[in-house]
């Protein structure tokens, strides 16, 4: 499913607007499609026909946030597809929270503490229509109808959005270990577990290698999206690079914006991209241990986003360029059979 930055993997989970300073839905936006769905919702007479509106309304989300995740995912069976999206719609929005609407740190801060409060409440309602009646807003009502039909972890959505709230208020990491276990677990890694959970398993006894290739593809996806954002990153005050890998260099306090640090941010760049390239390996010889029909959309996420960080570690002056896929590209990688599918999507509202 990133930070997809685009927070992990819906990721941002590779496109993400956001990181070329265009705001695409502002916050009055987003209000107001809540407010237009919650009044849908409140129309239906049943738990069912209210995730329909729901459903269609996250599908335009992911459709205006992100090109490669919205393509990949076109190949997923409509029900698994479906509950992607509203996936995607709770990720999306409190990532716009920490990074886009034009809000002060404190105002970013209380925005997010309201949304983790009506999470809590939806998880102590009994259905859709009755968590949007008390006041929990649709995509998360929905969300948490997912949670309970495919039994994910209510505590996977807190260490997201507890991801979310270190960008509020970013620290520098000392290591590599430092940033994947204090940041990407829960920006990247707990939505590769959601999707884990919708995607299935082939074989029961085969969810755990699942879950291990979702962290892997995880941690992979989000770095991927650090190495190419640095300087976008150093704009917010944040520094996704291990600290210890510039001690190599004397450097303490590295500035991305300064030409002494530019040879040492290319190498910190590549070091951490080669890790990427590792758990993409991992994560596609474990591809055999998600369903049959899910597997097209995680091989082509695996080799849209591979592309991506092999022309990073391409690239000799990586912070004078930042990376992007060519559409041409991503659709190489996706079987010819299917690619009808890519057209309809963009064209059936």
């Amino acid at each position: 499913m990133n930070r997809t930055h685009n927070r992990n993997i819906l990721p941002s989970a590779g496109d993400n607007p956001q990181r070329d300073h265009h705001l695409v839905w502002t916050e009055s936006q987003w209000e107001a499609v809540l407010n237009t769905l919650r009044d849908r919702v409140l129309s239906c007479k049943s738990d069912d026909a209210a995730l329909r509106p729901i459903i269609r309304r996250a599908r335009s989300i992911m459709r205006a946030y992100t090109t490669s995740f919205f393509i990949v995912s076109r190949f997923l069976p409509p029900p698994k597809r479906d509950r992607v999206e509203i996936i995607y719609s709770v990720v999306r929005y409190p990532d716009e929270v920490v990074d886009s609407f034009p809000l002060s740190a404190d105002e970013r801060a209380e925005r997010l503490h309201r949304w983790r409060d009506q999470y809590e409440s939806g998880l102590e309602q009994s259905g859709v229509i009755e968590s949007v009646r008390n006041g929990v807003p649709a995509f998360l009502a929905a969300f948490i109808d997912t949670l309970r039909s495919a039994e994910i972890p209510a505590d996977h959505y807190r260490s997201f959005l507890d991801a979310m709230h270190m960008d509020i208020y970013p620290r520098p990491f000392e290591s590599l270990d430092d940033l994947i276990d204090s940041y990407v677990y829960g920006s990247a890694t707990v939505v590769g577990y959601f999707l884990t959970h919708i995607y299935g398993a082939s074989r029961p006894d085969a969810l755990d290698d699942a879950l291990e290739a979702a962290r892997d593809l995880g941690i992979a996806l989000q770095l991927t999206n650090f190495v190419r954002d640095v300087t976008e990153d150093q704009r917010r005050g944040r520094l996704y690079l291990p600290l210890d890998m510039f001690g190599g260099h004397g450097i303490k306090t590295p500035d991305a914006d300064n030409p002494a640090h530019a040879a040492a941010f290319t190498d910190v760049i590549h070091q951490v991209a080669r890790y990427a390239r590792d758990r993409y390996r991992l994560a596609k010889e474990k591809l055999d241990a998600y369903a049959p029909d899910c597997r097209i959309a995680i091989r082509s996420c695996i080799a849209v986003y591979g592309r991506l960080n092999d022309r990073i570690l391409d690239n000799p002056e990586p912070l004078r360029r930042r990376e992007s896929v060519p559409l041409r590209d991503k659709l190489a990688v996706l079987p010819k059979s299917k690619y009808w599918r890519i057209p309809a999507a963009y064209l059936l509202r």
